[in-house]
C-alpha cells in the first residue's frame, strides 16, 4: 500500500520518471506528450537508427514536426536509448510494441513476450507496467504477468500492471494523442487508480474500466466495428459495380440521413496496424471458448479479397483496350496505407504489387513519402518511386490509384495517363478525360 501511494504521489507531482518501450507511431507521440507536460522520460527501442535520429533532434515520423522533436530533446527531460538496463531508472514503463499476425494468420506475441522478459530482468519494487499493444483479452494477465513475476516480485504487491489500448490515428487533423480519450484497465484497484492518474496528466479524458481484459476487448471491438462496416461497403461496391451503379454516389446520398447511419468507404484492401490484424486476435481467442466468429471472419475474408478484385478490374479494363495484364506496365500511386502519412504497415499496395507481378505485370510505384520502397516483414521490393512527369505517365498501360494522397494532381494524372484505375474516388472532381477512368 505504501509503495502505491508513493508512486501515485510521484505521478501527481510529476516527479515520476516515464519509460516508453517502442518509439514508433504509438510510443513516440505519447512520450512527447509526457515530456511536454514536464515529466522526465526515457525512450527505449532496439532500432539504433531511431535512437540516433532522436539524439540528433530529427523526426522520422512525418506528422511529428522537427520543431517538436527539437523541443523535447532540448528540454533536458528526454533521452533515447537502446540500453534496456535503464528500465530500472523509471517509475512507469509503457510498452508500445508491434502485435502482428504470423504467416498462418495467428497472433504473434513475440514482441510482447520478448519485451516482458527484458523488463523482468530489471523490474524493481514499486514500478508500474502498462501495455498498450493491441491484443486478445487476457494477454496482460495470462502472458505478461507470469513473465514479469520471474523477477521474484509479485503483481499487486511489489509491482503494478495495467492495459491501456492505443488509439493513434497518424496525421488526423482533428484528433491527436492528447485529445483522444484513453481507456485504462487493471485487475488491481490500486493500479487502476495509479494508471488513471498517469494518463490524466497528458490525455483530455481517461476512461477507467474494471479489468485489463475489458480494456483489451474495448480495443478489439473498436476495430472489429470498422472492419465489419468496411467489409459491408466493399461488398456493396462489388454488387453495385455489376449493376452499373456508383457506390460512392450511393454512400454520399446515404450520408444525408441524420440518424441511424454513418459512412464507411471502400478501398483496395485494409491497411494500417490495427484493422487488418485485430479481428483475428479475437477469433483466435474465441476458439478457446468454442465460440465461432463467423461474422468477424466473413468480414476479414471480404476485406482480404479486395486486392484480387481490383486486379480483376484492371484486367477487365485492359482487355477492353485489347491488352493483357501479362506484359502490361502498371504504375501504382501510393504505397502508404492511407493518404498523407508515411506509414506502410499492412498497406494493400504491397499485396497489389505481389498479385500484379505474379500475373506478369511490370509494376512501378510513386509515393512522395517513400522515395525507395522500404523492406517490411512480409515484402522486400527493390523499387524506387517514379516521377509523375507527363512522359512517365504516358508510358504505362494503366495507372492505379491505391492511396489518394492530397498532393497528387489528379487532373494532371488523368490528362497524361492512358488508363486510370481509381480505388479511392480520388478523381471525382476531374472533368476532362473521364472516359479514361475506371472505378475499382
Amino acid at each position: 500500500m505504501e509503495t502505491f501511494v508513493d508512486l501515485k504521489d510521484k505521478i501527481e507531482s510529476k516527479q515520476a520518471k516515464i519509460g516508453v518501450i517502442g518509439l514508433g507511431y504509438v510510443g513516440l507521440p505519447l512520450l512527447m506528450e509526457f515530456v511536454e507536460e514536464g515529466f522526465t522520460c526515457i525512450g527505449f527501442d532496439i532500432d539504433e537508427n531511431k535512437v540516433t535520429l532522436l539524439k540528433e533532434k530529427k523526426s522520422y515520423i512525418k506528422h511529428l514536426s522537427q520543431k517538436r522533436i527539437e523541443g523535447i530533446v532540448e528540454s533536458g527531460k528526454f533521452d533515447a536509448t537502446t540500453d534496456f538496463s535503464r528500465i530500472s531508472q523509471v517509475d512507469c514503463i509503457i510498452v508500445a510494441v508491434p502485435t502482428p499476425l504470423d504467416k498462418h494468420q495467428q497472433p504473434d506475441l513475440s514482441y510482447i513476450i520478448d519485451t516482458s522478459e527484458v523488463i523482468s530482468k530489471y523490474l524493481k519494487q514499486g514500478q508500474m507496467v502498462v501495455l498498450e499493444s493491441s491484443t486478445w483479452p487476457g494477454t496482460t494477465e495470462e502472458v505478461m504477468k507470469p513473465i514479469l513475476e520471474k523477477s521474484g516480485l509479485k503483481y499487486g504487491k511489489d509491482f503494478y500492471l495495467a492495459f491501456s489500448p492505443e488509439r493513434e490515428d497518424p496525421n488526423n487533423p482533428t484528433y491527436t494523442t492528447k485529445t483522444i480519450p484513453k481507456v485504462v484497465g487493471s485487475n488491481d484497484s490500486y493500479t487502476l487508480e495509479c494508471a488513471t492518474a498517469l494518463y490524466d496528466k497528458v490525455i483530455v479524458q481517461t476512461v477507467p474500466v474494471s479489468s485489463s481484459q475489458a480494456a483489451e476487448a474495448t480495443k478489439l471491438l473498436e476495430n472489429i466495428f470498422r472492419s465489419v462496416n468496411i467489409a459491408l461497403v466493399n461488398e456493396m461496391k462489388m454488387i453495385l459495380d455489376k449493376m452499373g451503379i456508383d457506390v460512392w454516389e450511393v454512400i454520399e446520398a446515404a450520408t444525408t440521413k441524420p440518424f441511424g447511419y454513418m459512412p464507411f468507404y471502400p478501398g483496395p484492401g485494409l491497411g494500417g496496424h490495427c484493422i487488418p490484424i485485430d479481428p483475428f486476435y479475437l477469433t483466435w481467442k474465441a476458439r478457446e471458448y468454442d465460440i465461432p466468429t463467423r461474422f468477424i471472419e466473413l468480414a476479414g475474408e471480404i476485406n482480404t479479397s479486395m486486392p484480387y478484385w481490383v486486379v480483376y478490374k484492371i484486367m477487365e479494363a485492359l482487355n477492353e483496350k485489347g491488352k493483357s495484364l501479362n506484359g502490361a506496365k502498371i504504375l501504382i500511386l501510393g504505397a502508404a496505407y492511407k493518404k498523407d502519412v508515411d506509414d506502410m504497415r499492412e498497406s494493400p499496395t504491397l499485396k497489389l504489387i505481389e498479385i500484379l507481378q505474379s500475373k506478369g505485370g511490370h509494376v512501378d510505384y510513386n509515393d512522395p513519402y517513400f522515395p525507395k520502397m522500404p523492406l517490411v516483414r512480409k515484402y522486400q521490393y527493390d523499387m524506387e518511386s517514379v516521377e509523375l512527369t507527363p512522359e512517365n505517365l504516358k508510358k504505362y498501360d494503366a495507372v492505379l490509384i491505391s492511396t489518394a494522397h492530397s498532393c497528387y494532381d489528379y487532373d494532371h494524372i488523368v490528362t497524361h495517363a492512358q488508363l486510370v484505375i481509381d480505388t479511392r474516388n480520388a478523381t471525382k472532381k476531374v472533368e476532362e478525360g473521364r472516359e479514361k477512368i475506371v472505378k475499382a
